[in-house]
């Protein structure tokens, strides 16, 4: 089941050009544009907290936003750039595409480990350590799964745990083209060796791209 999309909300943007948006940022909203979906590009602005909140929580440009503008029916947007002051690092501007139920989208999913409390690993004194909290996945933007659950309870101690053995929500595949781990029971004595080295240290390209997304 997808799971709920959380809210963005705006207010539609009478005024176009830089003026406008001046006077946006004076008064406290961040101006942006939504386009795409079909539709004529919007001017719209949003309320500087509440995306600069949004901004810290992490994730903005990987997570799919329903996008509520009062009078207007709700749309599924994703976004494309916030631009930023060069020397306040705070959000000036930003773009939002708007998505079709069927777009294609690259988006993190959470990953949630049962059954590992009782497993033979655990009785043992074995930790699980968690190498990918989340995973990338291509998913359909009408059916956004809300986490991928991992069954631990026949886990040894030595396991390791990798995509190829998690069965991924229908129509999402994952955006990374090999098997990579996603997390491993070790030895409580700390001695066993790491199985892949390289997943607890590679670092990942969150940002999407226009060739992240179909429409």
């Amino acid at each position: 089941m997808a799971g709920e999309i959380p809210d963005l909300v705006a207010l539609a943007r009478t005024g176009t050009g830089k003026g406008a948006a001046r006077q946006a940022r004076r008064d406290g909203m961040v101006p942006g544009v939504v386009y795409g979906g079909g539709a004529d590009p919007m001017p719209i602005q949003v309320p500087f907290n509440d995306l600069l909140k949004k901004l810290r929580a992490g994730r903005f440009r990987a997570t799919l936003w329903n996008l509520k503008i009062e009078g207007q029916e709700d749309v599924r947007v994703i976004c494309r750039d916030v631009q930023r002051d060069v020397v306040k690092d705070l959000p000036t501007h930003l773009d939002l595409m708007r998505l079709r139920r069927t777009s294609k989208v690259n988006l993190f999913i959470p990953v949630e480990f049962e059954g590992v409390d009782g497993s033979p690993g655990d009785k043992k004194g074995g930790v699980l350590t968690v190498v990918r909290p989340e995973v990338e996945l291509r998913v359909t933007a009408g059916d956004i799964p809300e986490k991928i659950v991992v069954d631990c309870s026949s886990i040894e101690i030595g396991d390791t745990i990798t995509i190829s053995a998690v069965t991924l929500p229908s129509g999402a595949t994952s955006v990374i083209d090999r098997d990579f781990v996603l997390a491993n029971m070790q030895a409580p004595s700390g001695l066993a060796s790491q199985s892949d080295d390289d997943e607890v240290t590679e670092t990942e390209v969150i940002n999407q791209t226009d060739d992240t997304v179909e429409g």
